[in-house]
């Protein structure tokens, strides 16, 4: 057959469409997809801010409404630099994992740290500084940070039944015996009240959900491991709460420095009773004050105005303990 054109030349051809071409490229096409939204990306601000509304939302916690119940999980915490870290360590508290920075310089402090989680069986982790800045927000950590599992709340009222049962059945030998707080802030306050509460064989410290202090690592510091044998309650609505124990029988009882009655004449300590404390200064809340079946003063010398609620705890404590023994 005769070819057209010059000579030796060849024709190219159009080529047609064929089967499975429209695809090819539209993956290059797409890219990535959409940008993420700022505080999805874990180095952006934005991020940074909505973990902490998270942290703060878990610290809350979640309330069964009418109830005074709560959710028994606080929010995780988190404990940073070499002090600290070594101090919590040898307070016995509770741990999740130990991170070490990578390559970090050793010292003595670093070193107990590291044989201390060995010996305990916590996890020790090598995290590169970047990872633990951002982990700590950009606290001092010195290459050391202890993550401390969330604290597991007891239910107050599932408490108050459990103990009030015990005692009917001979179970335990001394009434139910509870202490309350009332807008107390400070953790070292709280940790010294647990200790007071092991020491004298409360049941049980009762926090409320808002404005007051939970169980933190600075508790369990000051508890000095009081905390593992005393519950701790968390209620969304403390004189809910308070309530809800007087109708089961438990006499509830203000401490306050313009008393109805004195420490030394009060005739309730053998019942089952729930002492309540409000903070130093402030005192009890005037709705608290009115669910109380009788305010409590304890004599101090006048040149005193107060005392620390958990030294005024401490006294009350004892004294209940030496009227139940007599």
């Amino acid at each position: 057959m005769a070819s057209h054109g010059r000579p030796g030349a060849v024709r190219k051809l159009k080529k047609g469409p064929t089967i499975g071409t429209g695809g090819h490229g539209r993956k290059s096409l797409e890219g990535k997809g959409p940008t993420p939204k700022a505080e999805d990306r874990p180095y952006h601000q934005a991020y940074k801010n909505k973990e902490l509304a998270d942290r703060s939302a878990a610290k809350r916690g979640g309330k069964n409404a009418g109830t005074g119940r709560t959710k028994g999980k606080a929010a995780e915490e988190i404990v940073t630099g070499r002090n600290s870290v070594v101090e919590a360590l040898r307070a016995g508290i509770p741990a999740k994992t130990l991170h070490v920075a990578i390559r970090i310089e050793m010292d003595d402090r670093v070193r107990e740290s590291l044989k201390m989680a060995t010996e305990r069986g916590i996890p020790v982790m090598e995290t590169g500084k970047p990872e633990l800045d951002r982990m700590t927000d950009g606290a001092v950590h010195q290459g050391l940070m202890l993550q401390i599992p969330p604290y597991e709340y007891a239910d107050a009222l599932d408490l108050a039944d459990d103990t009030l049962d015990k005692f009917k059945r001979g179970h335990i030998s001394n009434a139910p015996l509870f202490i309350a707080l009332d807008g107390i802030t400070d953790p070292r306050n709280l940790g010294a009240i647990i200790r007071s509460a092991s020491a004298f064989s409360a049941h049980g410290v009762i926090v409320p959900e808002r404005r007051s202090v939970g169980v933190t690592a600075s508790a369990w510091k000051t508890s000095a491991g009081a905390a593992v044998r005393v519950p701790v309650a968390r209620v969304g609505n403390l004189n809910s709460a308070l309530k809800t124990f007087k109708q089961k029988g438990i006499f509830v009882l203000g401490l306050d420095g313009d008393g109805d009655v004195s420490l030394p004449d009060l005739t309730l300590s053998s019942d089952p009773i729930c002492i309540v404390v409000g903070s130093e200064g402030k005192g009890l809340s005037r709705l608290v004050r009115e669910n109380c079946d009788q305010i409590v003063s304890i004599p101090i010398d006048s040149a005193m105005e107060s005392l620390n609620a958990s030294m005024a705890v401490g006294i009350t404590l004892y004294e209940v303990s030496r009227q139940r023994s007599v």
